[in-house]
Order: structure tokens, then C-alpha cells, then sequence
């Protein structure tokens, strides 16, 4: 190999040492190793006069550009309710991690196999947040096998990736080859994604790390109360409080029930809910947030109705009365606090007490935080004011639109449909997608923005042009040669390099570029071999897409990086073994499903 080939594979060592070792963030040390290789004239031009437009043309790419968009579709959907509503008749609410990975992982892998598994991790990824929050179960416990269980099910169909579409496409263009049919990588697929499931149900529990979040009752000095009433003819009537989902709330309980006047106190898990019923919560901010979020049930005060601004411009602002508030000694009612602050109180804490009125007979005392549903505006004009200490807005805490849920699910199986049929590619039908979002108001442009996680396109984008690196320096080719030459000229042998040498360029560059570059040698060591050539084609289409050991491998492992706290070394702890067994799965049945 030339000096070229090993300056770029030292860069890549380099990222992958300090991602190990955490020396910074993912998108930092992706964007100075582009750097790095576009300065030396690893990419394209030279070192003194290098040509960009290729190095960033992974910036440019489809595959970012699509992630970057479904993160609106996605947050259609979440300030909708719809993921809820589409996720929880076959999710519910399991107990343990292993309940909720047994729940998670056949619905998505099914789905995978035959929708792109992009989108069905980004419309996943909420709800696995909102069972970590309401189980306790850990984030890091679920989203590595939500990423992981897509894979499984993107190599059990012709369209489950477009890994697989790229190889088929390469198969159709060589006539002496049969072409690649909907279901044949299913008889080396299934039994892979089969022993995948198992791996991770069985092994998973001991090498998946087990991060929990900070959250806790009795930590927060900020014990709200308040207030909600079931909605008449709404979701919860008539279930229990168990069935509701309303028991086991982190860092909130509900302490009473005040029906038609009568008081239940100690309410037990078996009550059920009727139309009018107000239920009295207290919990910390978090968890009153996502209170407000649940589906039939609403503010027990009507004040939030008359408030100026519409539901989509109002959110939730937390503040402490000052000493020189006018209202003080004044209850909430009387002192008209809506009409003053063209805002309403749906939530007192003090001092971490349990207060016994209603919210409007509350009287104001100085240092009382206030939970407050107002205009977005509201923070601007009072962060300066003597009547509030404090003030701050809420992240995501605007109401639901849980009428626009049925929109934003047609919206979604429209862009699923329009993809699986082939009319339109997965980038075009995500941006109409995201713009019927806008449109239909399912979320806000305002949400849209903020909604986009520009970290994980930024690794993505450099991470891809790291990838266009190896090859054009000649690193990736040299590589591949050099591993398959070792093996002699025992097709089993070789078979083993084919899929080893792909599973390694899909751990360092992408599942797309590593399939093209060993596809032409592996055919041609095949024939060279003198055995057939599909066994090495189906191994290729599995290895490419089958990526566990690295976040940077896969873009589905790169979107739960973040959300799931994990570090380099937890991928490679749980999925180095899981490759392994992938590759001793495809290579022992390839040779005996497509005969040597």
C-alpha cells in the first residue's frame, strides 16, 4: 500500500482510539479526522490546492440529509401523541429490562424487514424514552437493542436496507449470475436475526451498561401539586387506575381523587376513573410535564382557555414569587392572576409541603415556585420583573395536539407506503412527510428546528467522508486484498475473509461503501475458486449491514448513541461477540443453502 493508504488508516486508528477513550465528543472527533484527512489530500486535489467539494460531499448525502428530516416527521408525531397511540397496544408497559426488550425488539425487527429501519428507530426512540422515564428501567438498557433489532430485520429482506438493493442491483447487472428474489437472504437472514434475538435477550442483561437517570421524589425541594380532571367521553373513563398508566409515575404519585365533592384518599390501583373526576397530584416538574401529556386527561382549571395565545404558542414557565409581588396574600383567585400575567397557574410548590386547597385558593406567599402554562413570550417580559426571582420556560413542555394524531399517522403510513411501493425514494417521501407536519400543524416550525439533533448528522456527514478516504487513498482495496489473500484457496476459508473483511469496512466506513468495494473481490475470488459465486453474495449483503461493534458503523447505531449515554466501548463489548456470531451463522449456512 502507498504512504497515502497508511496515512489515512493511522487517522482512522487515531478515531477510533480516542472514541474509546472518550477523549470527545462523536462529532468533534469525526469532524477534525475529515479535517485532518481533507488538509493532507487524503480526499481529493492535493495538499496545497485540495479540492472540498468531495470531502464534504457526505454533508450532502442522502442518508444524513433523510435522518436529518425524519427527525421532523418524528416530532410530528410526538407532540401528536400518535407514537403512543401506535406503540402501546403491542408495547404496554413492562416491568423489567428484559420485559421491555422482549416487547420492543420482534415488533421493530418484523418492521424493519420491511420498511426502512431508519424511520422505525426514529419513531421508536421517543417511546423508548418514555418508558425508561416512567419504568425506571435505564435508557442504556433499551436503545442499543432497539438499533440492533432493526439491523436484524434489514437482513431478512430484498428491501430491508438498501445495502441490499445496491448488492441486488450489481447481481442483475452480471448475466451470469441468477437475480437476487424478495426472500432469498431470509434462509441465511432469519436464522441470523434469530440468533441475534436470543443473544441479546439471553446475554444482554450482563453487557449492556445500566445508566440510570437522576430522578427522584425525594431529591427535588420542588413538590408541586396539582391539578387534573378526567375528560368527559375521553381514553380513561371507566379504566382503572393501573390500566391508566397513572400508578407508577417516576417522581410523581397521586395522592387523592375529589369526585362530585367526595374525597378518596389512598387511592388504590384497582379504582376506577370516572367522567369529572379530579385528580390530585404531587411530583416534581418533570413528571407534572408529563402528566399534562397524557391523553384524556386535562388542567382542572378552565383559566387556560381564556389565555391570549393559542395552544400552539403556550408553554410551561416555572416562577418564584418575590417579596415585592402585588398579589402576595392573595389567593390565586382573588387576586386575579390570569388577567394581571395573561397567565395560569396549574401548579404550586413550597417548600416541599403537600398544600390541601384547590390551586385558585391557594394564597401567594413569597418564595412559592409556580408552575404557569403562558405565552412563549412570557419569559422575556418577566425575567427582569420585581413580582418573580426566577423564570424559565420549560423544554417540550407545549400542550399536546392529541387531535392532530390521526393526521399525523396517516401522514406516516403514507410516506411508509409511497416508499415500499417504489414511487418515491425515502428522502423525497420523508420531506413531504415533514412539510404535511408543518402544514397540518402536527408540530410547529419553531419544534421542527429545535427537533433536529445536528450532532449525529455531523457524524454522519464526516464519517462518510472518512469512509470516501479509505478508498480513494486505496487503504479500504489494499485491506481487502491483503485479508482475503490469507486465506489460501479454501473456499470456506475465503468465504470467512469475504464477510470478515466487509464487516470490518462497515465498522469504519459505511454498509454502502464497504458492500461495493469487496463485492467485485469476492465474485472474482469465487470464480477464481471455481465455487458459486451467491454464497458469497448473500454473506456480503448480511456482513454489510449486520453492524454492532462500532456507533459509527450504522446510522441507527449513531442516532441512539446520544440518547442511550452509551460509550464506544459499550458497543464493542455487546457487539463484537453478537459479529462474531453473525458471521459464524451466514458462513456455516451460505455454502450448504448455495452449494460450493
Amino acid at each position: 500500500m502507498t504512504w497515502e493508504a497508511w496515512l489515512t488508516i493511522g487517522v482512522v486508528v487515531f478515531v477510533l482510539a480516542a472514541l474509546w477513550r472518550n477523549w470527545a465528543q462523536p462529532d468533534i472527533i469525526m469532524a477534525g479526522a475529515l479535517t485532518l484527512l481533507m488538509a493532507a489530500g487524503m480526499i481529493s486535489g492535493s495538499p496545497r490546492l485540495p479540492d472540498p467539494r468531495e470531502a464534504v460531499a457526505g454533508f450532502g448525502n442522502a442518508g444524513p440529509i433523510t435522518v436529518g428530516v425524519l427527525f421532523i416527521v418524528v416530532q410530528g408525531l410526538v407532540r401528536t401523541g400518535a407514537t403512543e397511540r401506535l406503540t402501546r397496544p403491542f408495547l404496554g408497559l413492562p416491568k423489567t429490562p428484559l420485559g421491555a426488550q422482549g416487547r420492543m425488539i420482534l415488533p421493530v425487527t418484523t418492521l424493519s424487514a420491511f420498511l426502512n429501519n431508519t424511520p422505525i428507530v426514529a419513531m421508536f426512540m421517543p417511546v423508548m424514552t418514555d418508558w425508561a422515564r416512567k419504568t425506571g428501567i435505564s435508557p442504556s438498557r433499551l436503545f442499543i437493542p432497539l438499533s440492533y433489532a432493526s439491523i436484524f430485520g434489514g437482513i431478512c429482506t430484498l428491501i430491508g436496507t438498501s445495502t441490499n438493493l445496491v448488492i441486488a442491483g450489481m447481481v442483475l447487472a452480471d448475466d451470469t449470475l441468477p437475480a437476487v428474489g424478495m426472500f432469498d437472504i431470509a434462509l441465511i437472514g432469519l436464522p441470523c436475526a434469530a440468533v441475534g434475538i436470543v443473544y441479546l435477550l439471553l446475554v444482554g442483561r450482563w453487557l449492556l451498561p445500566d445508566r440510570k437517570p437522576a430522578l427522584s421524589l425525594g431529591t427535588d425541594p420542588r413538590q408541586y401539586t396539582v391539578e387534573m380532571i378526567v375528560e368527559p367521553d375521553g381514553p380513561l373513563v371507566g379504566k382503572t387506575i393501573e390500566q391508566a398508566g397513572l400508578r407508577h409515575l417516576p417522581g410523581l404519585y397521586l395522592a387523592e381523587i375529589d369526585r362530585d365533592g367526595a374525597v378518596l384518599p389512598a387511592v388504590a390501583p384497582d379504582r376506577r376513573l370516572d367522567t369529572g373526576d379530579r385528580l390530585v397530584f404531587v411530583g416534581i416538574v418533570e413528571s407534572v410535564v408529563d402528566l399534562r401529556k397524557i391523553r384524556g386527561l386535562a388542567p382542572a382549571t378552565d383559566q387556560v382557555f381564556k389565555l391570549a395565545a393559542g395552544p400552539t404558542g403556550r408553554c410551561l414557565v416555572e416562577a418564584v414569587v418575590s417579596r415585592d409581588c402585588p398579589l402576595l396574600g392573595q389567593s390565586i383567585r382573588e387576586g386575579r392572576f390570569r388577567s394581571v400575567y395573561d397567565a395560569v397557574v396549574v401548579a404550586v410548590a413550597r417548600h416541599g409541603e403537600r398544600l390541601q386547597q384547590k390551586i385558585g385558593d391557594i394564597e401567594l406567599q413569597a418564595g412559592d415556585t409556580l408552575l404557569l402554562e403562558t405565552s412563549r413570550e412570557f419569559a422575556d417580559r418577566q425575567r427582569n420583573s420585581r413580582d418573580f426571582y426566577l423564570v424559565s420556560a420549560l423544554d417540550g413542555s407545549a400542550p399536546m395536539r392529541h387531535e392532530r394524531a390521526p393526521m399525523a399517522l396517516a401522514i406516516l403510513v403514507a410516506m411508509v407506503a409511497t416508499v415500499t411501493v417504489g414511487w418515491l425514494n425515502m428522502l423525497t417521501a420523508a420531506m413531504l412527510a415533514a412539510g404535511l407536519m408543518l402544514i397540518t400543524r402536527c408540530c410547529t416550525g419553531n419544534e421542527a428546528r429545535q427537533s433536529v439533533d445536528w450532532r449525529v448528522l455531523v457524524v454522519i456527514g464526516a464519517a462518510l467522508g472518512v469512509g470516501r478516504a479509505m478508498q480513494t487513498s486505496g487503504a479500504a482495496d489494499g485491506m481487502a486484498r491483503s485479508l482475503i489473500g490469507l486465506a489460501g484457496e479454501r473456499p470456506w476459508l475465503v468465504l470467512a475473509a469475504v464477510y470478515a473483511v466487509t464487516t470490518l469496512f462497515t465498522e469504519l466506513i459505511t454498509n454502502n461503501a464497504a458492500a461495493v468495494l469487496v463485492y467485485p473481490i469476492a465474485v472474482a475470488s469465487a470464480r477464481t475458486l471455481g465455487v458459486n459465486p451467491m454464497a458469497f453474495v448473500f454473506c456480503i449483503m448480511v456482513a454489510a449491514s449486520a453492524s454492532f461493534a462500532t456507533p459509527i458503523g450504522y446510522q441507527t447505531n449513531l442516532m441512539v448513541y446520544g440518547p442511550g449515554g452509551y460509550r464506544f466501548s459499550d458497543y464493542l463489548r455487546i457487539g463484537l461477540p453478537l459479529n462474531l456470531l453473525m458471521l459464524a451463522v451466514a458462513v456455516g449456512l451460505a455454502p450448504l443453502i448455495w452449494p460450493f
